[in-house]
């Protein structure tokens, strides 16, 4: 969507605030109509009254979304709160936990205060991510249950040990109540876009609520107790708590209370917050008015007996694909939320409990994401992922996230600490020269290894140990420096080559720092200033090598070594002649990955014309069996402006003969090929459209190679497109359909 014209804090202004209204007056009908189940499904998994789902539906609305810091995230009661909410209330009440949400509202508005909110981002991802699996897996225990005619046990345990007993006796009629519900939901993604203008939820309440009338099924239906404005109150707390002790003794459940609403709250909206940002190219969000705008409509729903709120991604992504423009739409669903509140709460009475059921269900278990699984797994995390899962659903939330934390900070130290360590001969295991690398961080936590390693040295042979560190402790330097000298009073030779900032004799001459890796080779020696190009022009190639000699072989053969006879990269990376462009740089390969072919503007030639290209595709596809081929363009490509330049007779030239191979792209580019316009809204000169166009009309390319084209149909092989934008040091994908910019670039 378009950029809304709007302030600083993502508010409209001037005359085109009519002209905004426009998108946010249908966008907020949207939400309204998403919000309204879900804040009654919420309500009811969270054991409060229904209608605190709907205050908080409402001042969620009209506070956070007037006060936030985000244009269009959208605010309301949240499934990420429903299991700690549940909680309190059966410990505490609810009245207390009106008091608490608006405590904890307050402790908000001092994080944003205090400039702090960022800080709510310190949690791993991974965390997170198996912190909001935990809620759902609870929330679909829960309400299995009420989905089968029962009700929902106090704890996941005993929801999960109760499971068989509620099948074998469950209620028919309440079962395909809730599972029509569920079959609509996974069904309506399905069905064509104009049929999906309306809310999935809605559509599912709706037509489950009709077909219990019309069929006459006996099935439990909400209950509400008064109207909307009769449950608008300030709490009143009776003189002991549920348990019958005086508040004093509960004092320390409640402070745990507040600051796990407060802090799950302020990370779920920031998150939240985050995601929304991807979603569209208006103003970004200020975290900290953000944290500010959420603890206001916490304090506020707290006071009118509402239940806590929060930054939902349901509701907000919602929001921006209806088109909303600025905060009013966020703040219009919330009247809409009151107006219906008010008016039709009768309706809410015709709703059965097993359809809210089935819709809790279905969002518990997309809490449960799959990629978030396959991430956790692909970074090492899985371990992380399922130790938070198991501890938020069996023991609460609050410990699981803080035991979840200090699984990845214990898992972060070992990584950080772990550093490699490798000794083998040089040559066969009979040699008399044997090397030692020892790279990464060498603190007192390495000793076992290190003497370990070294004590597996055999007496007498020579060694040269290489050592590459960003930190060494005095405990590392002592161990090695009295290992040297045993060792050569044994007849060994040591020689021990520091290839990076962090020394040996410095851990002993003050408290130990870290210090910069050295650039890796590839990147060292930089250029370190314009001014040095005169410098290197002068030096002839035999001094650079000699450079790399001195600076360069020793951190390389570390790299490459193991790489002799071998040859397997995971991709064929096309890209231009220009020297400015770093493949294994820009897409962080190593020595080995990459099998890279150059020439004048990155073209595919067609027709069997040129064949180098031909056979570099056909070998690394068919021997080497790359799993991607990449067509890499660039910025201030020379082979594009003496394309688009007119004045040039690019007949008479080998090069301009060459790229007749790129007349394709031209012609797309004359004829306004998606890919221009893209790259024009981005901002780009006409040469850098070009180049995209360039880009995207290889691609196709390639899609079609006959040494390809069975692989990419198959699955086996993926052709990417990508732009190096060499002003920002940016890469980005680059499609059929354009370039893809707005925070997604090449991951």
């Amino acid at each position: 969507m378009s950029a809304p014209v709007t302030d600083s804090q993502g508010t409209a202004t001037g005359p085109s605030f009519l002209q905004n209204l426009r998108h946010d007056v249908p966008a907020s009908l949207v939400v309204f109509l998403v919000a309204l189940p879900l804040s009654l499904g919420i309500a009811i998994a969270s054991g409060a009254p229904l209608l605190a789902g709907l205050i908080a539906g409402v001042v969620g609305g009209i506070v956070a979304g007037a006060l936030g810091g985000s244009s269009v995230q959208v605010s309301g009661p949240a499934a990420g709160l429903t299991v700690v909410v549940a909680g309190l209330i059966d410990e505490l009440g609810f009245p207390m936990l009106c008091v608490m949400t608006a405590a904890a509202g307050a402790l908000q508005i001092g994080f944003g205060l205090s400039r702090m909110a960022r800080a709510a981002l310190a949690i791993a991802p991974v965390v997170v991510h198996a912190m909001l699996a935990g809620i759902g897996i609870t929330i679909m225990l829960q309400q299995i249950h009420v989905l089968m005619g029962g009700s929902s046990h106090s704890s996941a345990w005993q929801n999960l040990i109760a499971l068989p007993n509620g099948i074998l006796h469950h209620e028919l009629h309440e079962v395909i109540t809730g599972a029509t519900v569920i079959v609509i939901l996974l069904v309506w993604n399905r069905l064509p876009a104009k049929i999906r203008v309306v809310p999935a939820p809605l559509v599912a309440i709706v037509a489950a609520t009709v077909f219990v009338i019309v069929a006459g099924l006996d099935t439990d239906r909400i209950t509400l107790s008064g109207n909307f404005f009769d449950a608008i109150n300030l709490p009143h707390i009776a003189g002991t708590s549920p348990k019958g002790k005086p508040w004093m003794e509960e004092a320390s459940d409640i402070i745990v209370g507040v600051l796990t609403i407060a802090l799950i709250a302020s990370v779920e909206s920031l998150l939240c917050a985050v995601g929304v940002d991807k979603l569209h190219d208006g103003p970004r969000t200020n975290f900290d008015r953000e944290i500010i705008g959420q603890g206001a409509a916490n304090v506020m729903s707290g006071l009118l007996g509402g239940l806590p709120v929060t930054g939902v991604i349901v509701r907000s992504s919602a929001n921006v694909a209806a088109g909303a423009r600025t905060r009013m739409s966020a703040i219009l669903h919330g009247v809409w939320i009151l107006v219906f509140a008010s008016l039709f709460t009768g309706l809410v009475e015709l709703i059965p409990k097993a359809a809210l059921a089935g819709l809790l269900i279905v969002i518990g278990a997309q809490l449960v994401k799959l990629a978030h699984i396959e991430l956790a797994w692909r970074t090492g995390n899985f371990a992380i992922y399922v130790v938070t899962i198991l501890s938020v659903v069996f023991l609460n939330l609050l410990e699981g996230v803080v035991i979840g934390l200090v699984v990845a900070i214990i898992m972060l130290l070992v990584r950080v600490v772990r550093a490699p360590v490798v000794v083998r001969p040089v040559g066969d295991e009979q040699s008399t020269q044997w090397r030692i690398d020892i790279d990464g961080t060498l603190s007192f936590l390495l000793l076992p290894r290190l003497t370990k390693a070294l004590a597996s040295v055999p007496e007498g042979s020579q060694v040269t140990l290489n050592l590459n560190a960003d930190y060494i402790d005095d405990s590392v330097s002592e161990a090695i420096t009295d290992w040297q000298r045993a060792h050569e009073a044994r007849g060994g030779v040591v020689a021990i080559v520091e290839t990076s900032a962090a020394k040996l004799h410095e851990a002993h001459a003050g408290p130990p720092k870290r210090h910069f890796r050295p650039n890796s080779i590839g990147l060292a020696p930089w250029r370190s200033s314009p001014g040095r190009q005169d410098d290197l022009a002068e030096a002839s190639i035999l001094d650079r090598i000699d450079e790399y000699h001195r600076n360069g072989a020793a951190v390389l053969h570390q790299h490459i070594s193991d790489l002799n006879g071998s040859h397997d990269p995971y991709a064929l990376f096309l890209t231009c002649a220009d020297s400015r462009i770093l493949p294994n740089v820009i897409t962080a390969s190593g020595p080995g990955d990459l099998y890279t072919v150059r020439n004048f503007g990155n073209l595919v030639p067609t027709g069997g014309a040129d064949r180098s290209i031909d056979a570099a595709l056909e070998f690394a596809v068919g021997q080497l069996g790359v799993r991607s081929v990449v067509i890499c363009g660039h910025s201030q490509c020379a082979a594009m402006k003496v394309l688009a330049d007119d004045n040039i007779d690019r007949a008479t030239t080998s090069m301009g003969q060459w790229l007749e191979y790129a007349s394709e792209s031209l012609a797309a580019y004359h004829a306004n090929h998606p890919a221009r316009r893209s790259a024009e809204a981005v901002g780009y000169s006409q040469v850098d459209q070009l180049s995209v166009v360039n880009v995207a009309i290889q691609l196709e390319r390639l899609t079609r190679h006959p040494a390809l084209v069975d692989a990419v149909e198959s699955g086996d092989l993926q052709v990417v497109g990508i732009f190096f934008d060499i002003p920002t040091t940016r890469v980005y994908e680059v499609t059929t359909h354009g370039i893809v910019c707005a925070e997604e670039s090449v991951r």
